[in-house]
């Protein structure tokens, strides 16, 4: 029976070719990803088209069909890559940090600062959330996701500090933080460097604190 086993040197060039190809594929993706980002940001879902992000990207319009099927698959991906980045910071901080009133500060401090690097999928997607179309954009419902893995991380942090909260001011309270944050970038978006987010965000901690507080109190006074 004839050996039909590639020779060593010839498997090498092949793998070197494959991972070559997965690079470039990789590079081309992420170019295609900022400059939809870019175009989306200056111009909404709307005014966004694969033209654009072809002009943008100096890549030919097939090589974007190649890794998305359409706009709103490759809007809905900058969303997610975006807020990929940006979940990192949505974590709250252990006891060494301090009392619950710093914890809570540090990583409000954490989430300006990762919106500051990487606003995409709030900016974006809050455009998508307050639209109403006839048919549902993928972009609008990875948004949604995204943002209740957000609300479920935000909620396990209020029950970490006050577990004996229930659940009713728990649900108000991450709503609460939320609407905030939401009201606070939009401030920053509009006004800019005239706003400071992080010095903004610390203050949401400092009122998010004392109405965690005073649900407490109300609760134990009423049990």
């Amino acid at each position: 029976m004839a050996n039909t086993r590639r020779p060593a040197s010839q498997r090498s060039t092949s793998q070197r070719s494959t991972r070559k190809r997965r690079a470039d594929g990789e590079e081309s993706r992420r170019r295609i990803l900022d400059a939809a980002a870019e175009i989306a940001g200056e111009r909404g879902y709307d005014g966004t088209s694969i033209g654009e992000v072809s002009a943008r990207s100096g890549l030919p319009a097939s090589s974007i069909y190649w890794h998305f099927a359409n706009k709103d698959e490759l809007i809905a991906a900058v969303i997610e890559r975006s807020f990929e980045r940006w979940l990192a910071a949505v974590e709250l901080p252990g006891p060494e940090v301090g009392d619950a009133g710093e914890r809570v500060r540090t990583m409000a401090v954490g989430l300006a600062k990762a919106l500051l690097d990487t606003p995409d999928f709030l900016r974006l997607g809050l455009m998508l959330a307050l639209e109403r179309r006839p048919a549902e954009p993928t972009a609008r419902t990875k948004f949604l996701q995204v943002r209740q893995i957000t609300r479920e991380r935000i909620a396990e942090a209020i029950r970490e500090l006050t577990p004996e909260l229930p659940e009713s001011s728990v649900r108000a309270l991450t709503t609460y933080a939320m609407a905030g944050a939401d009201g606070l970038f939009i401030a920053h978006e509009l006004d800019g460097d005239d706003t400071d987010l992080v010095a903004l965000f610390e203050l949401h901690a400092r009122s998010l604190s004392d109405a965690t507080a005073r649900e407490l109190d109300t609760h134990r006074s009423n049990p």
